[in-house]
């Protein structure tokens, strides 16, 4: 169990957290940042897997790429609610 939420919390706070935040940031539409944040997050699996698609374990990459979702739709409800105040 721990280590299943160390992996969480290691996703957030690294390459798909941050950079999730920050391509949703970038757009108004929901949809497109959270593509783009999920995209980060399977680039991040893939980096840190040293670019070979056999060394990607299938939970680590799915939590990589569900936290850039998500952080990628939280950038891009930052920015809309930012936008009309």
């Amino acid at each position: 169990m721990l280590e299943f939420l160390g992996t969480i919390m290691g996703n957030i706070l690294s390459l798909p957290g941050i950079l999730g935040l920050a391509v949703g940031l970038m757009t108004r539409n929901p949809a497109l940042g959270a593509g783009l944040g999920g995209i980060v997050g399977l680039a991040e699996a893939f980096a840190f897997a040293g670019f070979s698609v056999a060394g990607m374990e299938g939970m680590e990459t799915v939590i990589s790429v569900a936290v850039g979702l998500v952080f990628g739709t939280l950038g891009t409800a930052i920015r809309r609610k930012g936008t009309t105040i």
